[in-house]
């Protein structure tokens, strides 16, 4: 007989303990084929790529809108048994009160957790002041609590993403947000152990998401070494398939070789898939 499946409420629960304790690896699949396939290799949760979810409908990261990602977001929930964190962007609102009512309707969608990121895309002011960040972060916080106070609040510091790689103010920013009410903290562009084990400290005892979305020597043993709660890939996992699908199409055009094909993954996927 097949298990029931786990509520929007049990997925939640689970999704809080598992920042309880230890260290977890929490990868980003683009879309249901990919939840599904990383769920079967014993993942305890997932997290949403804006990059990922971009590029597969043709369109550069933070190009997607709110209701492309909100839709999406409620695939796959409705795709996996376990817990989903949204990469929610800025929130997809230019001041705090359109953030609030964004995360309300992420909310609805099921997910365990979202973030928040501080940049603005623009070149200019590439980072929102500190208060109107913590503004938003706050009103981001109320919504939560508001319908529930069960999905998990991350705050991220995008210095590094931005161009602007200041452990002291990335820092600043994230104890902020840590007493602004986000429950785990994430500045994405961390790469020295240095880096990680400041931060670590810093916010403590609130967990940390670090991201490894490039080649790293650091094991997940190395970085739970280091005080690290989640480790994220972002859009790591959707750039390797989609340089194995370039590389291929690239021999294709250029030299009408069709050897640059890698051995079919149907006799593992259509089983699973079929489930």
């Amino acid at each position: 007989m097949t298990p029931p499946r786990p509520s929007i409420a049990d997925k939640r629960r689970s999704f809080q303990k598992l920042h309880a304790t230890g260290c977890f690896a929490i990868p980003n699949p683009w879309d249901v084929g990919s939840a599904r396939y990383l769920q079967s290799l014993g993942f305890k949760a997932l997290a949403s790529t804006s990059a990922g979810l971009a590029w597969s409908r043709g369109l550069a990261d933070n190009g997607v809108s709110r209701d492309v990602v909100l839709s999406h977001l409620r695939d796959l929930v409705e795709g996996v048994d376990l817990p989903i964190n949204a990469d929610f962007e800025g929130g997809f609102a230019s001041d705090a009160k359109g953030v609030a009512e964004s995360v309300r309707m992420a909310i609805e969608t099921g997910i365990a957790g979202l973030s928040i990121e501080d940049s603005t895309g623009d070149a200019a002011a590439p980072l929102h002041s500190l208060d109107v960040a913590v503004e938003r972060l706050r009103a981001a916080r109320k919504a939560i609590d508001q319908s529930g106070g069960d999905v998990l609040l991350v705050g991220r510091a995008e210095c590094f993403l931005v161009g602007q790689p200041d452990i002291d103010a990335t820092v600043l920013r994230l104890k902020a947000y840590a007493q602004a009410g986000a429950d785990c903290l994430y500045a994405p562009g961390l790469r020295t152990r240095e880096q990680i084990t400041a931060v670590v400290k810093a916010v403590a005892p609130k967990p940390v998401n670090l991201l490894i979305g490039w080649a790293s020597d650091l094991t997940l043993a190395d970085i739970a070494a280091l005080g690290v709660r989640r480790v994220s890939v972002g859009g790591a996992l959707a750039g390797a398939a989609w340089h194995a699908f370039m590389g291929a199409a690239q021999q294709i055009a250029a030299e009408g070789r069709f050897d640059g094909f890698v051995a079919s993954p149907g006799r593992e996927l259509n089983p699973l898939f079929r489930d």
